[in-house]
């Protein structure tokens, strides 16, 4: 059977080029020039003007081996070909290709390989590790209409969005920057007892109280259940995966708000104790993980909505032994800057690293005695996380909007 030819039109098409038939399909060499880095480009960093391109697009300075075109492609972790676009004068390192002198419009070409940057990657050699070698990107096909008008609008309408998306993640980045700083002002510092900021009808309450973990909480038993014992269909209990906590739980944890498995069914949970079921107010800890900021990483549950919780597999449950702190406190003082520090003092291992509760039993902990300001501070952060969250989502909207538009501005390649 002899293979389909695909038709070389957009979905997507902009009105005064729609009667301007197919695309044209071409090598990429045949657009432009392609050059790669120097292997020893790093041997000449010095304090100087143009950033250098490397695979981990690391920017650093240098005046050596400069490079002056529009676009490079970058081959990056995990194999995935990273194109940049860039303008003017650049350094570009070993395996870092530049493209230059373009026959067509440079950020449409660009955009072109951003849109096929997975065929790209699919092309990868493998030798004593995965490579793109120059033949590839040589003979790699780019679709092309004829016409650099119709180039210039595709490219201009995705960088425009572009600049948008750019915009929206900078004031993202901004408010996480803030929440840092609120952080280390609403929490005392190492060597203080109370903090630098303090809102205006706490100020003469005296200072916070410092205490053994041991003293506020206590551990309690958790399962071990498997994903394999775990879906997102049925069952009558919910479980906490300690992956979840890594990845996708918030720091309040609000079941009505959170995908959390259930437990399967067909699982005996006879032997798990009433007390050992997730309470409002508990902490749940992760207790094992590669990255040393992320160990012992917690949630706090905060709204159960009368379901059933455990606190499952790599998890530790610290629920309070009297109730010292009110509800949503503990979702940030586990995040405050010197209970960090300590927890990560006590986690133990060399790949992957583990906290036991014996271990966490150690750090100390503090908090004003009142209550009134404890939910202050809980409700100031909690707010300003809503706002990270919304803003967060409208990047993230914008970035699935480009990734649409970007199917329907190419020919679909079958």
């Amino acid at each position: 059977m002899s293979k389909q030819k695909n038709i070389l039109i957009p979905e997507l098409r902009f009105p005064e080029f729609k009667d301007d038939g197919e695309w044209v399909e071409k090598q990429l060499s045949e657009v432009c020039d392609i050059t790669n880095g120097k292997a020893n480009a790093q041997d000449h960093i010095e304090e100087g003007q143009y950033p250098l391109f490397d695979r981990s697009e690391v920017i650093k300075a240098s005046n050596e081996y400069i490079f002056n075109c529009e676009a490079v492609i970058i081959p990056g972790e995990g194999m995935r070909f990273i194109p940049k676009y860039y303008e003017g004068k650049f350094n570009l390192h070993q395996r870092a290709y530049a493209l230059k002198d373009f026959a067509c419009d440079g950020q449409f070409v660009f955009y072109s390989m951003l849109h096929r940057s997975r065929l790209l990657s699919q092309k990868a050699v493998q030798s004593t590790v995965l490579s793109l070698r120059l033949p590839i990107l040589q003979n790699f096909p780019i679709e092309i209409p004829e016409k650099s008008k119709e180039q210039q609008k595709i490219a201009s309408c995705l960088s425009s969005l572009d600049e948008l998306i750019a915009a929206h993640n900078n004031k993202l980045q901004a408010l996480k920057t803030h929440k840092k700083g609120l952080m280390q002002n609403l929490f005392p510092q190492e060597g203080e007892k109370v903090p630098k900021y303090r809102f205006p009808e706490f100020k003469e309450d005296g200072e916070w109280v410092f205490e053994p973990l041991s003293n506020v909480y206590s551990f309690l038993v958790t399962n071990s259940f498997s994903r394999a014992k775990l879906n997102y269909k049925n069952g009558y209990v919910k479980n906490i995966h300690y992956g979840d906590i890594h990845t996708k739980f918030s720091v309040q944890f609000d079941i009505t708000k959170e995908e959390v498995p259930y437990v399967n069914p067909n699982i005996s949970l006879e032997k798990i104790k009433n007390e050992n079921y997730c309470k409002v107010g508990d902490i749940v800890f992760a207790d094992a993980s590669e990255d040393l900021d992320d160990v012992g990483k917690s949630i706090e549950i905060v709204n159960l909505n009368k379901e059933k919780l455990l606190a499952g597999l790599h998890t530790l449950l610290a629920r309070q032994i009297e109730f010292k702190l009110s509800i949503g406190f503990g979702s940030y003082l586990f995040k405050s800057e010197i209970i960090r520090k300590q927890i990560k003092r006590e986690a133990q291992g060399a790949k992957v690293l583990g906290i036991s509760g014996t271990r966490l039993s150690n750090i100390t902990i503090y908090y004003p005695t009142n209550k009134k300001e404890q939910k202050k501070i809980a409700s100031c952060l909690s707010s300003l996380d809503e706002i990270i969250t919304a803003q967060a989502e409208k990047t993230a909207q914008l970035q699935w909007h480009k990734k649409g538009l970007m199917q329907g501005l190419f020919p679909k390649i079958v």
